[in-house]
């Protein structure tokens, strides 16, 4: 299936947290990290969150200008199933274009578009979804989350990238999200393999870069 190359980006904790327990926003990232991040998001078609991230945390998903003097806003795409983005959310603000998935409604509002991917009741068709990003020409895809939407792309085979910055510190909680959450692999033979390819450090964490 022709499909955007998917980059997964994730920052979390050395015990593998990326919020913690009340699944309030934290920083992990250090500035250096954050730069890479913004010069990532400048460098792709589309960036994507669940809606999950959108209430918890209520991202902007933009390019500042602080780390990107001339930037190229990506695709800011919500997946929404129940269509619960708040109408005030930033994620729809800033004149910038935004995409929301869902399956139960399917309109057109100023700046943001909503389409309909799957049934009803059922979780988003990813690979549905995928065939429409590839005819809309978005050629790289950058997905930051949650924990559910990770699992989902990897689950699916949809992931061919995985960066993932290690700050140093430790969040505990048997309740703290992590960076792939949902059921995860049912046995030995599910388990999602990766190939380390590149490692180096940003200030005092460690960037980690996989090939799946």
């Amino acid at each position: 299936m022709k499909r955007p190359r998917v980059i997964i980006n994730c920052a979390m904790s050395v015990d593998g947290k990326i919020a913690l327990p009340s699944r309030k926003q934290t920083r992990i990232s250090n500035e250096k990290d954050l730069k890479r991040v913004h010069l990532l998001r400048n460098e792709c078609d589309a960036v994507l969150v669940g809606i999950g991230t959108v209430l918890a945390d209520d991202p902007k998903l933009v390019v500042k200008k602080k780390y990107v003097p001339h930037p190229s806003p990506p695709l800011r795409i919500v997946l929404d199933s129940t269509y619960r983005t708040p109408k005030n959310a930033e994620i729809l603000n800033y004149g910038f274009p935004t995409l929301i998935v869902t399956t139960v409604a399917k309109e057109i509002n100023g700046t943001t578009e909503v389409i309909k991917c799957g049934r009803p009741g059922e979780r988003i068709n990813l690979k549905k979804l995928m065939r429409i990003l590839t005819e809309r020409g978005i050629k790289k895809l950058l997905v930051e989350g949650g924990e559910q939407i990770i699992w989902a792309f990897f689950k699916e085979g949809l992931v061919d990238e995985l960066l993932v910055f290690i700050a140093p510190m430790i969040i505990g909680g048997s309740t703290s999200p992590t960076l792939a959450g949902d059921k995860g692999a049912s046995s030995l033979d599910t388990i999602i393999k990766l190939k380390l390819r590149k490692m180096r450090k940003l200030g005092e964490g460690i960037l980690l870069n996989f090939e799946v």
